[in-house]
C-alpha cells in the first residue's frame, strides 16, 4: 500500500467486489444522467455492476502480463475511487474504468489514480501506451483527461451496455519512462 497522506492506493481483489460495484453504480448514475438513456442507469444497474465485478475479479487470465489490475483509492477508511487496467493483445493497456465516489470528485483522487495507473503500466508493461475511451458528453471527464496530459487520438461511436451507440473520444498517454515501483499517488485537484 502506498499513500499520499490523505489517500492510500492499493491493489484490489475479490474482497473488494461489493465496494467497487456500489461505487461504480453510483458513479454511473451521477455522471451519466442526461448523457445516456435512462434505461442504461436504471433499477438493475447495481446488480449488473455487482455481477460484472464478481466475474472480473474471479476470472483466471493466465499469465500475469495478461491479467487486469484493479487499483483502489481509500480515504478515511472508505473506497473513494478505483481504476481498472486491462492489457490488450496489441501491447497497449486500456483504462477500462476510472471512477471517483460522487461527492469526492475534485479532491485529487482521480489524479492520484491516473498517476498510479501510469506507474503500474510502466512497471508491468514497459513501453506500453495507456489509453481510454470516454463518452464525449462527459465533459467533466474529458476536461480532466486533457488537463492530465491525455492526447485525443480519435472520435468514434462506442457501444454502451444495452446496445446504445454513443459518441466517445479515445485518449492516450505515451509510455511512461522507466520502470516504476508499483502503485503511487500524487496530490492535487482533479475530477473524473
Amino acid at each position: 500500500m502506498i499513500g499520499s497522506g490523505q489517500t492510500t492506493i492499493r491493489h484490489g481483489g475479490a474482497q473488494d467486489v461489493a465496494h467497487v460495484a456500489e461505487l461504480h453504480a453510483d458513479s454511473w448514475r451521477t455522471t451519466y444522467r442526461g448523457i445516456v438513456p435512462d434505461e442504461a442507469i436504471g433499477d438493475g444497474l447495481a446488480a449488473q455492476r455487482r455481477e460484472l465485478w464478481e466475474l472480473r475479479l474471479a476470472a483466471d487470465y493466465g499469465e500475469p502480463e495478461n491479467t487486469p489490475v484493479l487499483l483502489i483509492a481509500e480515504r478515511a477508511g472508505e473506497t473513494a475511487g478505483f481504476v481498472y487496467l486491462v492489457p490488450q493483445p496489441d501491447g497497449r493497456v486500456l483504462v477500462d474504468n476510472l471512477h471517483v465516489r460522487p461527492g469526492r470528485t475534485g479532491g485529487g483522487i482521480g489524479r492520484e489514480l491516473l498517476a498510479a495507473a501510469r506507474a503500474e503500466v510502466a512497471e508491468r508493461h514497459p513501453g506500453a501506451e495507456l489509453y481510454l475511451e470516454v463518452l464525449s458528453g462527459n465533459t467533466r471527464a474529458v476536461a480532466f483527461y486533457e488537463r492530465e496530459g491525455g492526447v485525443r487520438i480519435r472520435a468514434q461511436e462506442g457501444v454502451f451496455p444495452g446496445g446504445y451507440l454513443l459518441p466517445e473520444y479515445v485518449y492516450a498517454w505515451p509510455a511512461a519512462p522507466g520502470p516504476a515501483s508499483g502503485p503511487t499517488s500524487t496530490s492535487g485537484q482533479s475530477t473524473s
